[in-house]
């Protein structure tokens, strides 16, 4: 800016109060700002003077046809930052090039990939690649060896086409002069005319090409270089902005791994001639993220880079949550999985159970809807014989996650379920005409009619081991929702035994393992969730006895291994990592009844949510799928005398012959645990003792009412003559 020149900026209208002009920005600002201020535009003409080193930066505005024209330093760095930026790419483009050119002519890419093979200690690939370099040696020296040969041919080749091109002229010219349409030299000139008018065209056509190659070198720096921090375009936000997710490259990646800040790992990859892309495997697209294979070089091991989790997901421009370390069978090896920013907080769809309009459940093949994997797709979960136990911190979903799968096993009329909630908060009320036996509270006695609930398992468990071989059963569920209460129950039952405890004479300690033990064979299943896990809430003889295990957001990786085992969180299960509050549903299981992927020892789930009022819903849809269970609440009830003949005659009604399997399922929905475990051989069996035995009626067994009444009257007739005697 010159010493003198016209300035425009805003003056009071008080010349004599007007304070000296201060152009830097924050004065500017002042001076625009100031509301109460009357204001008018007027030219002031002088020279800006400072008796004081300028420190600020300036912002002179010029008026120019009587606009004020600001000139922005800004404008001139952002330009020529851009200029400089395209100027790099180029330059990186011709790096490119001269680096292929240079591998090309040097056999670098084979000495990379053995530098990379022997870093990483794979003696196949070493040998392979060193097999490689020895053929395109071989080859090289083949093409040189016949080069004289081919330049002899091209030199013999150019003379004669040089030869053949001068005598078709002068034949042409002769011929053209015999003819007198012309002068002899009229075809030689028409000949150099063409080729002035080629080299003319050259002539004007280099800079074309010149910038054909520059835009060439700029889309190859483009696609192969990395631009500067310092030199990337500046980022535009605003209302409703997204910021583009960072893309997963393979230099991406191992720089990240490169800087972890595990030293032998670094150390490797600096002596690797391709910078670490030989520990990488292909990075594809799975589910909402990408995952990628890595082979760890030689000297490294892969708990070192577990550790490093954080620091790693950083490095990837992720939060820690957004980034999986797991390790598949492969030795010295990881498995990255990498989510987009942002996916895993997304909510997934609502339960198959609740937008479905027909549920199907099998216990025995089905496979329960109970959320999504990490890469976004439908993941199932068998129960058949299989134990279970989830656990968490408290307030993470726990009993959602348990109840969805509860309730999509409802949908099998032949499954039973005795439930005891030992939290009390209607949170299995919609059980009520599905369970035979539900239990809700927290107090001491709660936790002893659970207690018996299990004892009840037990000796269902040893009537059916006792059963003749080749028998069939109902599979029945127990389940105990809040079980932490029922090991540290303090209270005792009349013989002094306590209920709760982990020792030896403990009621409910010893149910558990019994069940846990032999329960699976004959369909007796052990369903437990508690809170956060310890030895004294959850001994390890009853953890070890489930085989679905499941956790949630727990405090610390002690509670992980004890809620999952050790192999699931060596293998790279970390629920202690899921965030507290924030990743509610989320469950990380050691795998049992689920297809896990090659290799890994546990599967991440963002499980469905189904409220209460969701799930009274479907519960209602459960019901209208079975006969009918009269549900108790766990108490005690005095033995009542139960007459099988008097039930048998009451479900016949008026009908003179009934199905004898009909009759079984009439005397179910009368009286459901007297009568739920009868086969046709216990309905014969009272009725051939009364002389009512069924009989064949067109081909099937049915039981005849009139020989039931007969056998009532007869067997009433003899208890009167005996009570005259």
């Amino acid at each position: 800016m010159t010493q003198r020149e016209r300035h425009l900026w805003p003056v009071p209208r008080d010349a004599d109060d007007a304070p000296d002009l201060d152009l830097s920005e924050e004065r500017h600002d002042e001076l625009d700002t100031r509301p109460d201020q009357q204001i008018e535009e007027a030219v002031v003409e002088g020279e800006i003077l400072s008796d004081r080193p300028t420190r600020t930066t300036r912002l002179p505005a010029v008026v120019v046809d009587g606009v004020m024209v600001v000139r922005t330093p800004e404008r001139r760095a952002a330009a020529a930052k851009t200029v400089a930026r395209h100027g790099v790419t180029v330059y990186q483009g011709w790096h490119s090039w001269l680096v292929r050119a240079w591998d090309g002519l040097t056999f670098g890419v084979y000495r990379r990939q053995i530098r990379a093979a022997e870093a990483a200690g794979d003696r196949e690939a070493l040998a392979d690649w060193t097999e490689r370099k020895g053929r395109a040696v071989a080859e090289r020296r083949a093409r040189l060896m016949e080069l004289p040969q081919l330049a002899l041919n091209v030199a013999k080749f150019l003379g004669i086409s040089l030869l053949g091109a001068l005598v078709l002229l002068l034949a042409l010219s002769v011929v053209v002069w015999a003819t007198k349409v012309a002068e002899f030299g009229a075809v030689w000139e028409m000949a150099g005319g063409l080729l002035r008018l080629i080299l003319t065209v050259l002539k004007w056509a280099w800079p074309a090409a010149f910038v054909a190659v520059l835009v060439a070198a700029w889309r190859e720096g483009r696609g192969r270089g990395e631009t500067p921090e310092w030199l990337a375009a500046p980022t535009t936000g605003g209302a409703g902005h997204v910021s583009a997710p960072v893309l997963v490259t393979p230099s991406i990646v191992v720089t990240a791994l490169r800087d972890i800040g595990y030293a032998p790992l670094r150390r490797a990859i600096k002596e690797m001639g391709d910078a670490g892309a030989a520990m990488l495997g292909t990075i594809h697209i799975a589910g909402c993220g990408v995952e990628v294979d890595v082979a760890l070089p030689s000297g490294t091991s892969t708990d070192e880079v577990q550790k490093r989790r954080r620091k790693l997901a950083e490095n990837l421009g992720r939060h820690e949550h957004e980034v999986f370390i797991t390790i598949p069978k492969k030795a010295r090896s990881v498995t990255l999985w990498i989510a987009d920013p942002g996916a895993l907080d997304e909510p997934i769809g609502p339960s198959p159970l609740v937008s479905g309009k027909e549920v199907k459940a099998d216990y025995k093949t089905g496979r329960a809807p109970w959320g999504e994997n990490l890469r976004g797709d439908a993941t199932g979960i068998s129960l058949h014989q299989r134990h279970l136990l989830i656990t968490g911190l408290s307030n993470q979903g726990k009993t959602a996650s348990l109840r969805a799968l509860a309730l999509w096993l409802a949908f099998d009329p032949r499954v039973r379920f005795r439930i005891a909630d030992l939290k009390g908060d209607n949170d299995w009320s919609m059980f009520d005409g599905i369970a035979e036996v539900l239990i809700e509270g927290p107090t001491d006695d709660h936790v002893a009619r659970a207690t018996e609930m299990v004892e009840w398992g037990v000796r269902e468990m040893e009537r059916r081991l006792q059963s003749p071989a080749g028998s069939k059963f109902d599979p029945v569920i127990i389940l105990v929702d809040e079980a932490q209460q029922g090991f540290m129950c303090p209270a005792k039952d009349e013989d002094n035994v306590p209920y709760g405890g982990t020792k030896a004479n403990s009621r409910y300690f010893v149910a558990t393992r019994k069940i846990h033990n032999q329960g699976r064979a004959v369909d007796v299943i052990l369903w437990q969730g508690t809170q956060n896990p310890t030895d004294q809430n959850l001994p390890v003889l009853v953890r070890e006895g489930a085989h679905i295990r499941v956790s949630l957001a727990v405090s610390t990786e002690s509670q992980s291994r004890m809620a999952l085992g050790d192999k699931a969180v060596e293998g790279g299960a970390a629920p202690h990592l899921l965030r507290q509050d924030i990743d509610k549903g989320t469950v990380v299981t050691n795998g049992a009844g689920t297809k896990l992927p090659v290799g890994q020892s546990s599967i991440t789930i963002r499980t469905h949510f189904i409220d209460k009022p969701e799930a009274a819903e479907v519960a209602a849809r459960a019901k209208a799928l079975r006969n009918g269970t009269a549900t108790s609440d766990g108490v005690p009830v005095e033995e009542v005398h139960v007459d099988p003949l008097a039930d048998i005659a009451a479900v016949l009604g008026d009908e003179s012959r009934v199905r004898t399997q009909e009759v079984l399922h009439r005397l179910t929905a009368r009286n459901s645990d007297r009568y739920r475990r009868w086969g046709f051989a216990d309905l014969k069996e009272v009725l051939d003792d009364a002389g009512a035995a069924p009989r064949k009626s067109d081909g099937v067994m049915v039981v005849d009412r009139e020989r039931v009444l007969r056998a009532l009257e007869n067997r009433d007739d003899s208890g009167s003559d005996d009570d005259d005697r």
